[in-house]
């Protein structure tokens, strides 16, 4: 599938390079069209600027046109401040002129959570795909081209001097031109290009990601979002991002369900599961940051330090207490400190001549404001061991000058770690020119290095594994998705839902279906007891609850109560559901969390006694199914569910209820590779007893990990139709025999 065109990255290039503007709307008050036309008037030596307004002659001593048909050129990019009702109108001349693409500063569209707005909106966008020149917004505050300092914006903020190789997304505008502005330019972070999306009408953040990653002068990609509008582009951004050796670092709201309300009411962008989002960053290499100071933080780090060599750490410092709570921090990030080596000791001891303490971390007491302090420093960042060396430190500008002379000296990263105070001049203003990461707390310093080691043992790893893709379906695989839609309803009873598991390699336990209490028995003999006997109805999803589940049946007597009391209760359970069929068809399993383990479940439509319907006239019984009890193994859940954002989801899971109490779970986005199933398998606590635990044998991990392959691709193969999928148990057999699922549920979008 191709997500972008050269026509549109041209229609990008316009927006974000233009050599004219026009800012319709455009007024000497400073209100959005003035500050806009404010803003654009800054760089008039460099680009061609238009006011247009019908009511004005002259604005800001720039002739005013009355309309963009009346300008003298077609303008690269078009600015938009009008009523909402006017924008699609301007956007449609703007168009006939021939302009490049617009900005949409206008509000009162989807955010306005009204129904003929949202329409607006969309036509808004549709308008913008026929006609190729694209836009961003509506409801945003515009952007910025730092690096040539064009600020095509509706913001009253600005900077000079702020270039660097981070280009910020926001889809907020006043995030972007707000809060991460000011700490930029207080921090001395520069920015490629700063760029708000609003409402994404049209282009959203992965269509800007995906400009930057072309950028020669932008190294990291920073960005502010609430939600994605589609999952595929942005997961190809991310592998595109990889192969290019450009970090995504992102804050992405909704971790709670009041930011996730937020969210909707103020772009009205979805937010999906946070603990998905948290997982599919992390298999992407995308690294997910709390709050502002971090993401410009860790964004500055990763494109001012090389791919460290080692993991290793070295901390130096004035201060014993600093140095310790720096080492403390590290350690509980998960990074190493590692001893240094005997050169490095004996040469930082033959400095320090029994003063402070020449380890890692290392109190070099007032030997850090010496003229000694260089060959300190040089001791530490050679050990072998050490890839980053961090300063924790807060001294005048020698002791500034010497640190980013070593990092001009090595290939090696150097991080400062500020101990004094953020006003001060001396020391911390070199820093920051020469653009030395720079943090302000060890907490934080930790985990940007943390994510720093993370992300590049990620890339390098992810570069020699590469993507999972899914294969073609094959002709087996077409049939049982045609059978299984060709039912017509949402739900599938279990055997309906083991058959289409089938179609993947995915084995299930031995059962045969039963429509009288001496075909049960039957089949029970056949099978070898003990059995365990299930009702079968695809509208019954809770069977528990329903008390039609009957296990570790040991002769035909039980076997023939069993049958009498599952049609007994079934019938009851019938009967006693709302006649608007409430909790019936899938109920509260139907869009449900994967991690919820699904109800037993029966095999397949039969006739006779079982053909039976309740008064409702929606659920029904069909038949038993008599199934082998599989003991001989460990519990696992395997499960998918698709996100309304992010697509088909797979969970792994310790079985029985621990998978509940404790959440003991993996997720990763369909598809998965083969090495990303061993890894899911790893990251459950559960999974420690498939490795033989307390006299039982090891289990069968690797028919475990093909499963979790091949249920992903059945997720990629069955994506649009498939809302869930749940295995549970799947039963892990020792090691050389096998999985096997017990249990199964497939539902379905609708039909």
């Amino acid at each position: 599938m191709e997500f972008w065109t050269e026509p549109q990255m041209a229609s990008i290039h316009k927006m974000l390079n233009p050599r004219s503007i026009a800012i319709v709307g455009a007024t000497p008050r400073m209100q959005y069209g003035g500050r806009f036309l404010a803003a654009a008037l800054k760089a008039k030596d460099r680009i061609r600027v238009y006011a247009v307004n019908p009511r004005y002659d002259e604005i800001m001593g720039m002739k005013s046109y009355p309309s963009v048909t009346n300008l003298p050129e077609p303008p690269d990019v078009v600015a938009v401040v009008v009523p909402y009702d006017q924008v699609l109108d301007v956007l449609q001349e703007s168009h006939r002129k021939g302009a490049g693409s617009a900005i949409v500063i206008s509000a009162g569209f989807a955010e306005r959570g009204v129904d003929d707005r949202r329409d607006l909106q969309v036509e808004l966008g549709a308008f913008a795909s026929t006609s190729g020149m694209r836009i961003s917004g509506p409801n945003c505050l515009g952007l910025a081209n730092v690096k040539h300092d064009i600020w095509a914006t509706a913001s009253s903020r600005g900077a000079e001097g702020l270039t660097g190789p981070i280009g910020l997304v926001c889809q907020s505008g006043a995030t972007a031109f707000g809060p991460f502005l000011v700490r930029a330019v207080e921090n001395g972070i520069g920015f490629s290009y700063i760029i708000s999306t609003g409402n994404e009408a049209d282009l959203d953040f992965t269509d800007f990601a995906r400009y930057l990653l072309d950028d020669p002068d932008t190294r990291v990609i920073a960005g502010f979002v609430e939600g994605f509008k589609a999952a595929d582009k942005f997961l190809e951004v991310a592998k595109l991002a990889a192969e290019r050796g450009k970090p995504i670092v992102l804050i992405k709201i909704g971790r709670s369900e009041l930011g996730a309300r937020a969210a909707r009411s103020h772009t009205a962008a979805l937010t999906g599961a946070d603990t998905r989002y948290e997982a599919i960053f992390a298999q992407y290499g995308v690294t997910r940051v709390q709050d502002y100071d971090e993401l410009l933080e860790v964004s500055h780090l990763l494109a001012h330090t090389p791919k460290p060599g080692m993991p290793g750490i070295a901390v130096v410092s004035h201060s014993g207490g600093i140095s310790s709570l720096t080492a403390d921090m590290c350690g509980q990030a998960g990074l190493d400190l590692p001893l240094l080596g005997p050169e490095a000791r004996d040469g930082i001891n033959g400095i320090l001549k029994g003063f402070g303490w020449a380890a890692n971390p290392a109190d070099v007491t007032g030997f850090a404001n010496s003229e000694s302090f260089p060959q300190i420093m040089e001791h530490m960042v050679n050990d072998p061991r050490m890839g980053t060396l961090v300063v924790a430190s807060a001294g005048a500008d020698t002791q500034a000058q010497q640190v980013i002379s070593q990092r001009d000296r090595t290939d090696k990263g150097v991080v400062f770690l500020w101990t004094g105070s953020r006003d001060t001049k001396a020391g911390l203003a070199q820093l920051k020119g020469a653009r030395i990461p720079i943090f302000y707390t060890p907490d934080k310093l930790a985990r940007g290095l943390q994510s720093r080691l993370a992300y590049h043992t990620w890339r390098e790893r992810r570069l020699a594994d590469g993507f999972a893709a899914a294969p073609s379906r094959t002709a087996p695989q077409d049939a049982a998705i045609t059978k299984a839609l060709g039912l017509g309803r949402p739900t599938l009873s279990e055997s309906e839902s083991k058959q289409l598991l089938a179609a993947w390699g995915v084995g299930s336990a031995r059962e045969h279906r039963a429509n009288s209490a001496e075909a049960a028995v039957a089949a029970a003999e056949q099978l070898g007891f003990p059995v365990a006997l299930k009702l079968d109805s695809p509208d019954i999803p809770h069977k528990t609850e329903a008390g039609v589940v009957r296990l570790n049946l040991s002769d035909a007597a039980q076997v023939r109560t069993a049958y009498a009391e599952i049609l007994a209760n079934a019938r009851a359970y019938l009967s006693a559901l709302p006649l608007d069929g409430g909790g019936v068809g899938g109920g509260d399993r139907a869009g449900g969390n994967p991690s919820t383990p699904s109800s037993l479940m029966g095999e397949g439509r039969g006739g006779g006694e079982f053909a039976a319907r309740p008064s409702n006239g929606q659920a029904q019984i069909t038949c038993v199914s008599v199934q082998e009890m599989v003991g001989d193994g460990v519990e696992v859940i395997v499960g998918v569910s698709c996100d309304p954002q992010l697509g088909p989801v797979i969970l792994f899971g310790s079985g029985g209820v621990m998978v509940e109490v404790y959440n003991d779970v993996a997720l990763r986005r369909c598809p998965i590779t083969r090495s990303e199933a061993q890894a899911m398998i790893t990251e459950v606590k559960g999974a420690r007893l498939l490795q033989g635990f307390r006299g039982r044998p090891a289990a069968h991990l690797a028919a475990l990990a093909d499963t979790l392959v091949r249920v992903s691709y059945l997720a990629m193969h069955l994506e649009g139709h498939l809302a869930e999928l749940d295995i549970n148990p799947l039963m892990v057999l020792p090691s050389g025999q096998g999985v096997k699922a017990v249990d199964a549920l497939v539902v379905f979008r609708g039909t």
